[in-house]
């Protein structure tokens, strides 16, 4: 049996995988102008530094929001489509080994999987995601670079911007700490610090993609949730899930390649496949 390439085509960034013998291989990212030069260009470097060859590859899957572009065979090879959200549930259950959990793929916006053994469907989602972390940062800090806004966000100071329990209770109420945010925003000052900005904005799209994802679980027995996607690689990640954690009396499980659960489970698209043929 040879290779399975797996391909989660974005706009503008494209993320691949092999996978051979049950085993993920040497992920990669790459960013381009378009989908097509993207996913191309991602293809060929893989090929390029892992030594395969064309015929040593059995099948190429492609999903993502990009794969729309695509009409043709990969090089010649073999090429289908796996949906989405079945590829997200399908690497998020196999990198993480939980089959029983929610599913948050934090894209650009942010969409729940529900996983229940064999059972994957997608039962919603927000519009809250990186792209709001983006697009908040361009207006508030003047840059949409990623590193920079982390960087500036690890030397802000968050009691500058939210408003806690404590700042409006003498007492913990039930349930809540004093630590709890009261209101994102709300706190803050027209002077503030682009660097306090910077943590205010992280930690409100964090805090609402981690409530909302509760929030999707209730009505089930569900208490483990696993973060996908580019988000997911954050360092905030392990500051403010934690505390969700204890709030919410939950589990988020990060696993190893997060980043790439979604091409993982595309290539897994195709084993689902062969098992029922």
């Amino acid at each position: 049996m040879g290779i399975v390439i797996g391909i989660d085509v974005g706009i503008s960034t494209t993320k691949i995988v092999g996978i051979k013998n049950g085993k993920v291989s040497a992920p990669i990212r790459i960013t381009a102008a378009d989908p097509i030069t993207s996913l191309y260009g991602a293809f060929g470097k893989y090929l390029h530094d892992n030594d395969i060859m064309l015929q040593d590859v059995e099948q190429v899957m492609l999903t993502g929001v990009g794969a729309a572009y695509i009409e043709q065979p990969i090089y010649g090879l073999p090429t289908d489509k796996a949906e989405e959200f079945l590829a997200d549930g399908l690497g998020a259950r196999f990198e993480s080994k939980i089959d029983h959990a929610i599913v948050v793929s934090m894209g650009t916006g942010t969409t729940f999987v529900k996983c229940d053994g064999d059972e994957i469907r997608h039962i919603g989602g927000i519009g809250v995601g990186g792209g709001t972390l983006l697009g908040l940062s361009r207006l508030l800090l003047n840059t949409d670079d990623h590193k920079q806004i982390v960087a500036m966000a690890q030397k802000g100071n968050i009691r500058n911007i939210d408003l806690q329990i404590g700042d409006i209770s003498a007492h913990p109420l039930p349930g809540l700490p004093m630590d709890t945010t009261a209101s994102n925003f709300a706190n803050a000052k027209s002077d503030a610090s682009k660097e306090d900005i910077a943590a205010g904005i992280i930690k409100m799209v964090l805090q609402s993609i981690g409530s909302a994802a509760w929030l999707a679980s209730l009505g089930s027995d569900i208490r483990d949730f696993v973060l996908i996607g580019n988000l997911s690689l954050m360092p905030q990640c392990k500051e403010i899930f934690p505390g969700l954690e204890k709030l919410y009396n939950i589990r988020f499980h990060i696993p190893k390649y997060s980043q790439y659960c979604t091409a993982i489970g595309a290539a897994l698209t195709y084993f689902e496949k062969e098992k029922k043929t």
